[in-house]
Protein backbone atom coordinates (compact mmCIF):
# COMPACT_ATOMS: atom_id res chain seq x y z
CA UNK A 1 0.00 0.00 0.00
CA UNK A 2 1.25 3.30 -0.99
CA UNK A 3 1.47 6.32 1.59
CA UNK A 4 -0.73 8.42 0.89
CA UNK A 5 -3.51 5.37 0.78
CA UNK A 6 -2.19 3.93 4.19
CA UNK A 7 -2.53 7.60 5.79
CA UNK A 8 -5.76 7.85 4.54
CA UNK A 9 -6.92 4.65 6.17
CA UNK A 10 -4.79 5.23 9.73
CA UNK A 11 -6.63 8.92 9.73
CA UNK A 12 -10.08 7.27 9.21
CA UNK A 13 -9.47 4.53 11.20
CA UNK A 14 -8.93 6.12 14.32
CA UNK A 15 -11.45 8.83 13.58
CA UNK A 16 -14.19 6.55 12.96
CA UNK A 17 -12.84 4.06 16.08
CA UNK A 18 -11.37 1.41 13.40
CA UNK A 19 -8.90 -0.70 13.80
CA UNK A 20 -6.55 -0.99 10.86
CA UNK A 21 -5.61 -4.63 10.88
CA UNK A 22 -9.10 -5.39 10.86
CA UNK A 23 -10.61 -3.58 7.83
CA UNK A 24 -11.44 -5.96 5.93
CA UNK A 25 -10.87 -10.06 6.63
CA UNK A 26 -9.34 -10.89 3.53
CA UNK A 27 -8.59 -7.44 2.49
CA UNK A 28 -6.68 -5.60 5.10
CA UNK A 29 -5.22 -2.64 2.68
CA UNK A 30 -8.24 -1.60 1.88
CA UNK A 31 -8.68 2.67 2.25
CA UNK A 32 -10.25 5.28 2.27
CA UNK A 33 -9.78 8.43 0.59
CA UNK A 34 -10.74 12.37 0.77
CA UNK A 35 -14.45 12.67 1.81
CA UNK A 36 -14.81 9.21 2.48
CA UNK A 37 -15.78 7.17 5.48
CA UNK A 38 -16.80 3.78 6.70
CA UNK A 39 -20.44 2.98 6.10
CA UNK A 40 -22.29 2.50 9.71
CA UNK A 41 -25.30 -0.16 9.67
CA UNK A 42 -27.81 3.19 9.37
CA UNK A 43 -26.09 4.16 6.21
CA UNK A 44 -26.73 0.75 4.71
CA UNK A 45 -30.37 0.69 5.86
CA UNK A 46 -31.10 4.17 4.58
CA UNK A 47 -28.72 5.41 1.99
CA UNK A 48 -28.91 5.40 -1.80
CA UNK A 49 -26.42 2.54 -3.25
CA UNK A 50 -24.04 3.33 -6.04
CA UNK A 51 -21.42 1.36 -7.97
CA UNK A 52 -17.79 3.05 -7.68
CA UNK A 53 -15.61 4.74 -10.62
CA UNK A 54 -13.64 2.19 -12.78
CA UNK A 55 -9.79 2.06 -11.44
CA UNK A 56 -7.09 2.74 -13.74
CA UNK A 57 -5.36 -0.27 -14.04
CA UNK A 58 -9.13 -2.22 -15.33
CA UNK A 59 -9.04 0.42 -18.41
CA UNK A 60 -5.48 -1.50 -19.51
CA UNK A 61 -7.52 -4.83 -19.55
CA UNK A 62 -10.45 -3.52 -20.90
CA UNK A 63 -8.40 -2.62 -23.69
CA UNK A 64 -6.92 -5.57 -24.01
CA UNK A 65 -10.12 -7.22 -24.27
CA UNK A 66 -11.28 -4.97 -26.64
CA UNK A 67 -8.09 -5.81 -29.15
CA UNK A 68 -8.69 -9.46 -28.99
CA UNK A 69 -12.42 -8.89 -29.60
CA UNK A 70 -11.65 -6.91 -32.38
CA UNK A 71 -9.68 -9.42 -33.42
CA UNK A 72 -12.33 -13.08 -32.93
CA UNK A 73 -14.91 -10.73 -34.42
CA UNK A 74 -13.50 -9.35 -37.10
CA UNK A 75 -12.21 -13.03 -38.19
CA UNK A 76 -14.94 -14.88 -37.58
CA UNK A 77 -17.10 -11.99 -38.91
CA UNK A 78 -16.68 -13.35 -42.82
CA UNK A 79 -16.77 -17.63 -42.12
CA UNK A 80 -19.81 -18.57 -43.40
CA UNK A 81 -19.09 -16.89 -46.73
CA UNK A 82 -16.04 -17.59 -46.45
CA UNK A 83 -16.43 -21.54 -46.11
CA UNK A 84 -20.28 -21.26 -47.73
CA UNK A 85 -19.33 -19.76 -51.30
CA UNK A 86 -17.54 -20.22 -53.67
CA UNK A 87 -14.10 -18.07 -54.80
CA UNK A 88 -14.77 -15.77 -57.73
CA UNK A 89 -18.34 -16.64 -58.65
CA UNK A 90 -19.73 -13.85 -60.41
CA UNK A 91 -22.71 -12.64 -59.28
CA UNK A 92 -22.03 -14.55 -56.72
CA UNK A 93 -21.43 -13.31 -52.69
CA UNK A 94 -17.64 -13.48 -51.49
CA UNK A 95 -16.52 -16.96 -50.41
CA UNK A 96 -13.51 -18.83 -51.14
CA UNK A 97 -14.17 -23.18 -49.53
CA UNK A 98 -17.75 -23.67 -51.67
CA UNK A 99 -18.69 -26.02 -48.83
CA UNK A 100 -22.43 -25.12 -48.81
CA UNK A 101 -24.50 -23.64 -45.48
CA UNK A 102 -24.23 -27.18 -43.76
CA UNK A 103 -20.47 -27.19 -43.68
CA UNK A 104 -20.56 -23.35 -42.74
CA UNK A 105 -22.39 -24.09 -40.24
CA UNK A 106 -20.83 -26.86 -38.80
CA UNK A 107 -17.26 -25.88 -38.71
CA UNK A 108 -18.63 -22.33 -37.25
CA UNK A 109 -20.08 -24.57 -34.60
CA UNK A 110 -16.94 -26.20 -33.92
CA UNK A 111 -15.30 -23.10 -33.64
CA UNK A 112 -17.66 -22.06 -31.28
CA UNK A 113 -17.51 -24.87 -29.22
CA UNK A 114 -13.59 -25.53 -29.45
CA UNK A 115 -13.15 -21.47 -27.88
CA UNK A 116 -15.06 -22.01 -25.44
CA UNK A 117 -13.69 -25.55 -24.46
CA UNK A 118 -10.34 -24.47 -23.84
CA UNK A 119 -10.98 -21.92 -21.05
CA UNK A 120 -11.05 -24.84 -18.85
CA UNK A 121 -7.22 -25.20 -19.75
CA UNK A 122 -6.15 -21.62 -19.02
CA UNK A 123 -7.97 -21.36 -15.93
CA UNK A 124 -6.41 -24.47 -14.52
CA UNK A 125 -2.38 -23.13 -15.94
CA UNK A 126 -3.29 -19.60 -14.21
CA UNK A 127 -4.82 -20.89 -10.99
CA UNK A 128 -2.58 -23.59 -10.40
CA UNK A 129 0.69 -22.49 -12.20
CA UNK A 130 1.36 -19.02 -13.80
CA UNK A 131 -1.45 -16.56 -12.43
CA UNK A 132 -3.42 -14.84 -14.72
CA UNK A 133 -1.22 -12.18 -16.06
CA UNK A 134 1.54 -14.92 -17.27
CA UNK A 135 -1.26 -16.94 -18.88
CA UNK A 136 -3.06 -14.14 -21.22
CA UNK A 137 0.03 -13.24 -22.34
CA UNK A 138 1.55 -16.42 -22.99
CA UNK A 139 -1.69 -17.74 -24.59
CA UNK A 140 -1.60 -14.10 -26.71
CA UNK A 141 1.16 -15.07 -28.91
CA UNK A 142 -0.69 -18.67 -29.38
CA UNK A 143 -4.00 -16.73 -30.96
CA UNK A 144 -1.27 -14.43 -33.04
CA UNK A 145 0.38 -18.14 -34.61
CA UNK A 146 -3.14 -18.36 -35.47
CA UNK A 147 -3.91 -15.54 -36.76
CA UNK A 148 -1.19 -15.44 -39.08
CA UNK A 149 -1.91 -18.95 -40.55
CA UNK A 150 -5.79 -17.89 -41.46
CA UNK A 151 -4.79 -14.67 -42.84
CA UNK A 152 -1.36 -16.49 -45.18
CA UNK A 153 -3.83 -19.27 -46.22
CA UNK A 154 -6.25 -16.99 -47.20
CA UNK A 155 -4.17 -15.33 -49.61
CA UNK A 156 -5.75 -16.18 -53.81
CA UNK A 157 -2.65 -18.62 -54.98
CA UNK A 158 -3.91 -20.71 -51.50
CA UNK A 159 -7.25 -20.51 -51.79
CA UNK A 160 -6.99 -21.54 -55.55
CA UNK A 161 -4.84 -24.47 -55.01
CA UNK A 162 -6.91 -25.86 -51.92
CA UNK A 163 -5.17 -24.51 -49.18
CA UNK A 164 -7.99 -22.68 -47.91
CA UNK A 165 -9.86 -25.69 -45.73
CA UNK A 166 -6.67 -27.06 -44.12
CA UNK A 167 -5.24 -23.15 -43.62
CA UNK A 168 -8.86 -22.49 -41.80
CA UNK A 169 -9.01 -25.77 -39.69
CA UNK A 170 -5.66 -25.36 -38.81
CA UNK A 171 -6.15 -21.56 -37.62
CA UNK A 172 -8.95 -22.69 -35.90
CA UNK A 173 -7.26 -24.89 -33.64
CA UNK A 174 -4.45 -22.27 -32.55
CA UNK A 175 -7.16 -19.68 -32.46
CA UNK A 176 -9.66 -21.41 -30.11
CA UNK A 177 -6.88 -22.50 -27.98
CA UNK A 178 -5.28 -19.04 -27.52
CA UNK A 179 -8.66 -17.99 -27.08
CA UNK A 180 -9.02 -20.24 -24.05
CA UNK A 181 -6.39 -18.75 -22.03
CA UNK A 182 -7.54 -15.18 -22.32
CA UNK A 183 -11.44 -15.95 -22.05
CA UNK A 184 -10.62 -17.38 -18.94
CA UNK A 185 -8.55 -15.05 -17.40
CA UNK A 186 -9.46 -11.97 -18.31
CA UNK A 187 -12.56 -10.93 -16.89
CA UNK A 188 -11.51 -11.81 -13.46
CA UNK A 189 -8.57 -10.28 -13.88
CA UNK A 190 -10.28 -6.62 -14.89
CA UNK A 191 -12.66 -7.24 -11.74
CA UNK A 192 -9.94 -7.83 -9.59
CA UNK A 193 -8.25 -4.06 -10.24
CA UNK A 194 -11.30 -2.94 -7.83
CA UNK A 195 -9.52 -3.47 -4.47
CA UNK A 196 -11.81 -1.85 -2.46
CA UNK A 197 -14.07 -4.45 -0.36
CA UNK A 198 -15.68 -2.45 2.64
CA UNK A 199 -19.03 -0.69 2.26
CA UNK A 200 -18.16 3.24 2.47
CA UNK A 201 -20.09 6.45 2.11
CA UNK A 202 -18.63 9.25 -0.37
CA UNK A 203 -19.92 13.04 -0.21
CA UNK A 204 -20.32 14.27 -3.37
CA UNK A 205 -19.51 17.92 -4.50
CA UNK A 206 -23.39 19.01 -4.34
CA UNK A 207 -22.83 17.46 -0.13
CA UNK A 208 -24.87 14.65 -0.82
CA UNK A 209 -23.75 11.39 0.59
CA UNK A 210 -24.18 8.18 -1.60
CA UNK A 211 -23.03 4.00 -0.30
CA UNK A 212 -20.60 2.83 -2.23
CA UNK A 213 -21.63 -0.65 -2.65
CA UNK A 214 -18.68 -2.64 -3.98
CA UNK A 215 -21.09 -5.30 -5.29
CA UNK A 216 -22.65 -2.95 -7.33
CA UNK A 217 -19.23 -1.49 -8.91
CA UNK A 218 -18.33 -4.94 -10.00
CA UNK A 219 -21.41 -5.44 -11.90
CA UNK A 220 -20.84 -1.89 -13.68
CA UNK A 221 -17.60 -2.97 -14.16
CA UNK A 222 -18.91 -6.21 -15.87
CA UNK A 223 -21.37 -3.95 -17.96
CA UNK A 224 -18.63 -1.99 -18.90
CA UNK A 225 -16.06 -4.82 -20.13
CA UNK A 226 -19.18 -6.04 -22.15
CA UNK A 227 -19.75 -2.83 -23.71
CA UNK A 228 -15.97 -2.56 -24.49
CA UNK A 229 -16.17 -6.52 -25.87
CA UNK A 230 -19.00 -5.32 -28.01
CA UNK A 231 -17.22 -2.37 -29.20
CA UNK A 232 -14.42 -4.09 -30.69
CA UNK A 233 -17.10 -6.40 -32.08
CA UNK A 234 -17.93 -3.77 -34.71
CA UNK A 235 -14.43 -4.63 -36.63
CA UNK A 236 -16.81 -7.33 -38.60
CA UNK A 237 -17.59 -4.19 -40.03
CA UNK A 238 -14.94 -3.21 -41.24
CA UNK A 239 -13.75 -7.33 -42.46
CA UNK A 240 -16.55 -8.26 -43.93
CA UNK A 241 -16.43 -5.02 -46.37
CA UNK A 242 -12.55 -5.93 -47.31
CA UNK A 243 -13.96 -9.51 -47.37
CA UNK A 244 -16.49 -7.79 -50.33
CA UNK A 245 -14.23 -5.32 -52.13
CA UNK A 246 -10.17 -6.26 -51.74
CA UNK A 247 -10.13 -9.89 -50.48
CA UNK A 248 -10.18 -12.56 -47.41
CA UNK A 249 -6.43 -11.92 -47.05
CA UNK A 250 -7.20 -8.12 -46.94
CA UNK A 251 -10.23 -9.24 -44.04
CA UNK A 252 -7.59 -11.13 -42.15
CA UNK A 253 -4.96 -9.38 -41.89
CA UNK A 254 -6.64 -5.95 -40.31
CA UNK A 255 -7.76 -8.25 -37.35
CA UNK A 256 -4.20 -9.30 -37.16
CA UNK A 257 -2.59 -6.27 -36.75
CA UNK A 258 -4.72 -5.49 -34.33
CA UNK A 259 -3.69 -8.16 -32.00
CA UNK A 260 -0.07 -7.26 -31.86
CA UNK A 261 -1.27 -4.06 -30.45
CA UNK A 262 -3.48 -5.73 -27.73
CA UNK A 263 -0.52 -7.78 -26.72
CA UNK A 264 1.43 -4.43 -26.60
CA UNK A 265 -0.80 -2.97 -24.68
CA UNK A 266 -1.24 -5.82 -22.12
CA UNK A 267 2.39 -5.79 -21.25
CA UNK A 268 3.10 -1.90 -20.96
CA UNK A 269 -0.39 -1.90 -18.11
CA UNK A 270 2.02 -4.58 -16.32
CA UNK A 271 3.29 -2.19 -13.49
CA UNK A 272 -0.42 -1.08 -12.84
CA UNK A 273 -2.14 -4.33 -12.65
CA UNK A 274 -3.06 -5.91 -9.10
CA UNK A 275 -2.01 -9.40 -9.96
CA UNK A 276 -2.49 -11.83 -7.79
CA UNK A 277 -0.35 -14.85 -7.35
CA UNK A 278 -1.08 -18.54 -8.68
CA UNK A 279 -2.76 -20.00 -5.48
CA UNK A 280 -1.36 -23.81 -6.58
CA UNK A 281 -3.59 -27.22 -7.14
CA UNK A 282 -6.84 -25.92 -6.20
CA UNK A 283 -8.84 -28.36 -8.75
CA UNK A 284 -7.38 -31.33 -7.22
CA UNK A 285 -8.02 -29.56 -3.44
CA UNK A 286 -11.61 -28.93 -4.42
CA UNK A 287 -11.55 -32.72 -5.50
CA UNK A 288 -10.14 -34.15 -2.65
CA UNK A 289 -13.25 -32.20 -0.22
CA UNK A 290 -16.28 -33.21 -2.13
CA UNK A 291 -14.65 -36.96 -2.79
CA UNK A 292 -13.95 -37.03 1.05
CA UNK A 293 -17.27 -35.07 1.94
CA UNK A 294 -19.51 -37.55 -0.41
CA UNK A 295 -17.65 -40.35 1.81
CA UNK A 296 -18.07 -39.15 5.26
CA UNK A 297 -21.37 -38.41 4.34
CA UNK A 298 -22.44 -41.51 3.15
CA UNK A 299 -21.11 -43.28 6.39
CA UNK A 300 -22.62 -40.93 8.26
CA UNK A 301 -25.92 -41.56 6.80
CA UNK A 302 -25.17 -45.71 7.00
CA UNK A 303 -24.56 -45.18 10.72
CA UNK A 304 -27.58 -42.68 11.37
CA UNK A 305 -25.26 -40.18 13.21
CA UNK A 306 -26.22 -37.63 10.20
CA UNK A 307 -25.19 -33.75 12.08
CA UNK A 308 -27.46 -30.86 12.54
CA UNK A 309 -27.04 -27.45 12.27
CA UNK A 310 -28.54 -24.39 14.02
CA UNK A 311 -32.00 -25.17 12.56
CA UNK A 312 -32.28 -28.19 13.53
CA UNK A 313 -31.90 -29.76 9.63
CA UNK A 314 -29.51 -32.25 8.51
CA UNK A 315 -26.28 -30.00 6.81
CA UNK A 316 -25.68 -30.90 3.25
CA UNK A 317 -22.75 -33.75 2.40
CA UNK A 318 -20.23 -31.36 1.45
CA UNK A 319 -20.19 -29.94 4.79
CA UNK A 320 -18.74 -33.14 6.07
CA UNK A 321 -15.34 -32.58 4.93
CA UNK A 322 -15.04 -29.73 7.28
CA UNK A 323 -12.08 -29.74 9.64
CA UNK A 324 -13.96 -28.43 12.84
CA UNK A 325 -16.66 -31.28 12.61
CA UNK A 326 -13.58 -33.94 12.44
CA UNK A 327 -15.94 -36.48 11.08
CA UNK A 328 -12.89 -38.91 9.65
CA UNK A 329 -10.45 -37.93 12.63
CA UNK A 330 -7.72 -37.25 9.80
CA UNK A 331 -6.06 -33.93 9.19
CA UNK A 332 -6.89 -32.08 6.15
CA UNK A 333 -4.66 -28.92 4.02
CA UNK A 334 -8.07 -26.82 3.89
CA UNK A 335 -10.54 -25.41 6.50
CA UNK A 336 -14.14 -24.62 6.79
CA UNK A 337 -13.87 -21.58 4.78
CA UNK A 338 -12.60 -22.54 1.56
CA UNK A 339 -15.45 -25.89 2.23
CA UNK A 340 -18.20 -22.74 2.39
CA UNK A 341 -16.86 -21.46 -0.68
CA UNK A 342 -16.37 -24.64 -2.57
CA UNK A 343 -20.22 -24.95 -2.50
CA UNK A 344 -21.27 -21.36 -2.97
CA UNK A 345 -19.15 -21.92 -6.38
CA UNK A 346 -20.74 -25.26 -7.05
CA UNK A 347 -24.26 -23.67 -6.27
CA UNK A 348 -23.29 -20.76 -8.93
CA UNK A 349 -22.34 -23.45 -11.51
CA UNK A 350 -26.29 -25.02 -11.24
CA UNK A 351 -27.44 -21.55 -12.18
CA UNK A 352 -24.96 -22.67 -15.09
CA UNK A 353 -26.78 -25.52 -16.89
CA UNK A 354 -29.95 -23.80 -18.45
CA UNK A 355 -26.75 -21.18 -20.00
CA UNK A 356 -26.08 -23.85 -23.33
CA UNK A 357 -29.50 -23.56 -24.47
CA UNK A 358 -29.49 -19.71 -24.43
CA UNK A 359 -25.96 -19.84 -26.62
CA UNK A 360 -28.11 -21.85 -29.06
CA UNK A 361 -30.08 -19.13 -29.65
CA UNK A 362 -26.95 -16.49 -29.42
CA UNK A 363 -25.19 -18.61 -31.97
CA UNK A 364 -28.13 -18.54 -34.88
CA UNK A 365 -26.62 -15.17 -35.32
CA UNK A 366 -23.35 -15.78 -36.34
CA UNK A 367 -24.76 -18.82 -38.78
CA UNK A 368 -27.89 -19.22 -39.64
CA UNK A 369 -29.19 -15.33 -39.62
CA UNK A 370 -26.60 -14.19 -41.78
CA UNK A 371 -27.65 -16.88 -44.28
CA UNK A 372 -30.92 -15.49 -43.79
CA UNK A 373 -29.44 -12.63 -44.63
CA UNK A 374 -28.14 -14.03 -47.84
CA UNK A 375 -32.06 -14.61 -48.74
CA UNK A 376 -33.13 -11.37 -48.38
CA UNK A 377 -31.96 -8.11 -50.69
CA UNK A 378 -29.34 -6.39 -48.78
CA UNK A 379 -28.77 -3.45 -51.18
CA UNK A 380 -24.89 -2.34 -51.35
CA UNK A 381 -24.03 -3.91 -48.58
CA UNK A 382 -22.43 -7.71 -47.81
CA UNK A 383 -25.29 -10.01 -46.23
CA UNK A 384 -22.69 -10.77 -42.90
CA UNK A 385 -22.91 -7.32 -41.78
CA UNK A 386 -25.97 -7.60 -40.51
CA UNK A 387 -25.06 -9.30 -37.38
CA UNK A 388 -22.98 -5.80 -36.51
CA UNK A 389 -26.53 -4.54 -35.59
CA UNK A 390 -25.96 -6.76 -32.38
CA UNK A 391 -22.68 -4.73 -31.02
CA UNK A 392 -24.44 -1.86 -32.25
CA UNK A 393 -27.25 -1.99 -29.65
CA UNK A 394 -25.48 -2.90 -27.05
CA UNK A 395 -22.98 0.09 -27.21
CA UNK A 396 -25.85 2.41 -27.13
CA UNK A 397 -27.89 -0.24 -24.72
CA UNK A 398 -25.15 -0.64 -21.60
CA UNK A 399 -24.56 2.86 -20.76
CA UNK A 400 -28.50 2.99 -20.56
CA UNK A 401 -28.76 -0.06 -18.59
CA UNK A 402 -26.20 1.16 -16.16
CA UNK A 403 -27.07 4.65 -15.70
CA UNK A 404 -30.77 4.53 -16.36
CA UNK A 405 -33.04 1.30 -15.84
CA UNK A 406 -31.22 -0.61 -13.58
CA UNK A 407 -30.54 2.86 -10.58
CA UNK A 408 -34.08 3.53 -11.85
CA UNK A 409 -35.51 0.33 -10.32
CA UNK A 410 -33.56 0.85 -6.96
CA UNK A 411 -34.59 4.31 -6.34
CA UNK A 412 -37.90 2.34 -6.80
CA UNK A 413 -36.99 -0.32 -4.08
CA UNK A 414 -36.56 -2.85 -7.03
CA UNK A 415 -32.83 -4.79 -7.16
CA UNK A 416 -33.40 -6.71 -10.10
CA UNK A 417 -30.90 -9.44 -8.72
CA UNK A 418 -28.89 -11.74 -11.09
CA UNK A 419 -31.75 -14.61 -11.23
CA UNK A 420 -34.19 -12.05 -12.65
CA UNK A 421 -31.76 -10.46 -14.77
CA UNK A 422 -31.19 -13.85 -16.02
CA UNK A 423 -34.99 -15.01 -16.95
CA UNK A 424 -35.34 -11.53 -18.49
CA UNK A 425 -32.61 -12.87 -20.43
CA UNK A 426 -33.85 -16.26 -21.28
CA UNK A 427 -37.25 -14.52 -22.37
CA UNK A 428 -36.11 -12.05 -24.81
CA UNK A 429 -33.82 -14.77 -26.35
CA UNK A 430 -36.57 -16.68 -26.96
CA UNK A 431 -38.53 -14.24 -28.79
CA UNK A 432 -36.22 -13.22 -30.84
CA UNK A 433 -35.99 -16.95 -32.59
CA UNK A 434 -39.95 -16.48 -32.29
CA UNK A 435 -39.20 -13.46 -34.48
CA UNK A 436 -36.31 -14.79 -37.08
CA UNK A 437 -39.05 -17.62 -37.46
CA UNK A 438 -41.72 -15.29 -38.46
CA UNK A 439 -39.34 -13.47 -40.95
CA UNK A 440 -38.03 -16.88 -42.33
CA UNK A 441 -41.63 -18.10 -42.95
CA UNK A 442 -41.91 -14.50 -45.15
CA UNK A 443 -38.77 -15.14 -46.74
CA UNK A 444 -40.58 -18.64 -48.05
CA UNK A 445 -43.57 -17.15 -49.13
CA UNK A 446 -42.00 -14.22 -51.68
CA UNK A 447 -40.31 -14.85 -54.27
CA UNK A 448 -38.88 -15.29 -57.37
CA UNK A 449 -36.65 -18.43 -55.31
CA UNK A 450 -39.42 -18.78 -52.26
CA UNK A 451 -37.47 -21.63 -50.07
CA UNK A 452 -34.70 -22.08 -52.28
CA UNK A 453 -33.26 -18.30 -52.19
CA UNK A 454 -29.74 -18.37 -51.90
CA UNK A 455 -28.66 -21.76 -53.02
CA UNK A 456 -26.55 -22.38 -55.80
CA UNK A 457 -26.85 -19.74 -58.16
CA UNK A 458 -30.22 -18.23 -57.07
CA UNK A 459 -30.35 -14.78 -55.89
CA UNK A 460 -32.38 -13.45 -53.37
CA UNK A 461 -36.08 -12.57 -52.63
CA UNK A 462 -37.85 -9.43 -53.07
CA UNK A 463 -37.64 -8.53 -49.48
CA UNK A 464 -35.88 -5.95 -47.47
CA UNK A 465 -33.06 -7.67 -45.19
CA UNK A 466 -34.47 -4.01 -43.21
CA UNK A 467 -36.84 -6.39 -41.39
CA UNK A 468 -34.34 -8.58 -38.90
CA UNK A 469 -33.23 -5.52 -37.27
CA UNK A 470 -35.72 -6.05 -34.64
CA UNK A 471 -33.90 -9.58 -34.21
CA UNK A 472 -31.14 -8.43 -33.64
CA UNK A 473 -32.15 -5.51 -30.92
CA UNK A 474 -33.88 -8.60 -29.32
CA UNK A 475 -30.54 -10.43 -29.13
CA UNK A 476 -28.79 -7.73 -27.99
CA UNK A 477 -31.13 -7.08 -24.86
CA UNK A 478 -30.84 -10.88 -24.31
CA UNK A 479 -27.70 -10.53 -23.95
CA UNK A 480 -27.25 -7.55 -21.37
CA UNK A 481 -29.55 -9.41 -19.41
CA UNK A 482 -28.22 -12.97 -19.06
CA UNK A 483 -24.60 -12.84 -20.90
CA UNK A 484 -23.23 -9.77 -18.71
CA UNK A 485 -24.95 -11.00 -15.67
CA UNK A 486 -23.58 -14.30 -15.95
CA UNK A 487 -20.00 -13.29 -16.33
CA UNK A 488 -20.91 -11.21 -12.78
CA UNK A 489 -22.10 -14.14 -10.90
CA UNK A 490 -19.78 -16.41 -11.95
CA UNK A 491 -17.02 -13.89 -10.57
CA UNK A 492 -18.99 -12.98 -7.51
CA UNK A 493 -19.71 -15.99 -6.13
CA UNK A 494 -16.51 -17.44 -6.70
CA UNK A 495 -13.60 -18.24 -4.00
CA UNK A 496 -11.15 -15.88 -4.29
CA UNK A 497 -8.16 -18.51 -5.46
CA UNK A 498 -11.12 -19.62 -8.12
CA UNK A 499 -12.03 -17.02 -9.73
CA UNK A 500 -10.84 -18.35 -13.50
CA UNK A 501 -11.80 -21.91 -12.74
CA UNK A 502 -15.64 -20.61 -11.96
CA UNK A 503 -15.06 -18.45 -15.34
CA UNK A 504 -14.03 -21.18 -17.12
CA UNK A 505 -16.95 -23.38 -16.08
CA UNK A 506 -19.51 -20.29 -17.14
CA UNK A 507 -17.78 -20.00 -20.24
CA UNK A 508 -17.65 -23.72 -21.09
CA UNK A 509 -21.72 -23.42 -21.42
CA UNK A 510 -21.19 -21.81 -24.80
CA UNK A 511 -19.39 -24.84 -25.72
CA UNK A 512 -22.47 -27.01 -24.93
CA UNK A 513 -24.65 -24.45 -27.22
CA UNK A 514 -22.22 -25.00 -30.05
CA UNK A 515 -23.01 -29.09 -29.12
CA UNK A 516 -26.83 -28.54 -29.21
CA UNK A 517 -25.99 -26.30 -32.64
CA UNK A 518 -24.71 -29.78 -34.19
CA UNK A 519 -28.19 -31.44 -33.22
CA UNK A 520 -29.72 -28.57 -35.71
CA UNK A 521 -27.36 -28.96 -38.59
CA UNK A 522 -29.89 -31.04 -40.39
CA UNK A 523 -32.31 -28.37 -40.39
CA UNK A 524 -30.09 -25.08 -40.86
CA UNK A 525 -30.25 -24.99 -44.20
CA UNK A 526 -33.32 -24.53 -46.94
CA UNK A 527 -36.20 -25.47 -46.64
CA UNK A 528 -36.06 -26.42 -43.08
CA UNK A 529 -35.00 -22.88 -41.41
CA UNK A 530 -38.40 -22.10 -40.36
CA UNK A 531 -38.88 -25.48 -38.33
CA UNK A 532 -35.19 -24.58 -36.94
CA UNK A 533 -35.89 -21.37 -35.39
CA UNK A 534 -39.05 -22.06 -34.04
CA UNK A 535 -37.88 -25.28 -32.03
CA UNK A 536 -35.08 -23.70 -30.80
CA UNK A 537 -37.45 -20.24 -29.63
CA UNK A 538 -39.66 -23.58 -28.06
CA UNK A 539 -36.43 -25.02 -26.46
CA UNK A 540 -35.45 -21.95 -25.08
CA UNK A 541 -38.85 -20.60 -23.92
CA UNK A 542 -39.05 -24.03 -21.97
CA UNK A 543 -35.87 -24.18 -20.57
CA UNK A 544 -36.93 -20.27 -18.86
CA UNK A 545 -39.66 -21.29 -17.28
CA UNK A 546 -37.39 -24.84 -15.94
CA UNK A 547 -34.62 -22.06 -14.72
CA UNK A 548 -37.34 -19.99 -12.88
CA UNK A 549 -38.88 -23.15 -11.39
CA UNK A 550 -35.23 -24.36 -10.03
CA UNK A 551 -33.46 -21.07 -9.03
CA UNK A 552 -36.46 -18.49 -8.03
CA UNK A 553 -34.84 -18.60 -4.73
CA UNK A 554 -31.67 -17.50 -5.24
CA UNK A 555 -32.31 -13.79 -5.63
CA UNK A 556 -33.82 -13.86 -1.89
CA UNK A 557 -31.48 -15.76 -0.69
CA UNK A 558 -28.32 -13.94 -2.03
CA UNK A 559 -30.43 -10.69 -0.64
CA UNK A 560 -29.78 -11.51 2.46
CA UNK A 561 -26.28 -12.89 2.00
CA UNK A 562 -25.30 -9.71 0.46
CA UNK A 563 -27.05 -7.85 3.60
CA UNK A 564 -25.46 -10.14 6.37
CA UNK A 565 -21.95 -9.63 4.61
CA UNK A 566 -22.09 -6.07 4.52
CA UNK A 567 -23.54 -5.78 7.96
CA UNK A 568 -20.43 -7.86 9.14
CA UNK A 569 -17.74 -5.59 7.20
CA UNK A 570 -19.64 -2.43 8.51
CA UNK A 571 -18.51 -3.29 12.23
Amino acid sequence: MDADKKQSVETSSLSDGYDVENLHPDHPDDYLRENERWATEHDLNTMLRVGDRLPYAAIFVVLTEFCERFTYYGITGPFQNYIQNGYKVPGARPGAIAGGQHMATGLGNFFQFWCYLTPILGAVIADQWLGKFKTILIFCIIYIIGDLILTLTSIPGSIRHGGALPGLIIAMITIGLGTGGIKSNVSPMVAEQYGRYRPFVRKLKNGKEVLVDRELTVQSIFNWFYWAVNVGGLSAIATTELESHVDFWAAYLLPTLMFVICVVVFYFGRSKYVINKPSGSIAIKAYRIMALGFRNYRKARAENRQILDEDGKKIGWMEYAKPSLSVDGGSVDWDDRFVDELRTSLRACKIFLCYPVFWLCYGQMSNNMVSQSGQMNTGSVPNDIMQNIDPLCIIILVPIFDKLIYPGFRRCGLELRPVTRITCGFLVAALAMAYAAIIQHVIYTTGPYYDAAGDGDNGFNHISAGIQVPGYILIAIAEIFASITGLEYAYKRAPEKMKSIVMSMFLLTNAGGSILAFCFNSISANPHLVENFAIVSGLMGAFTILFVVCFRHYDKREGQEAETRMLKESK
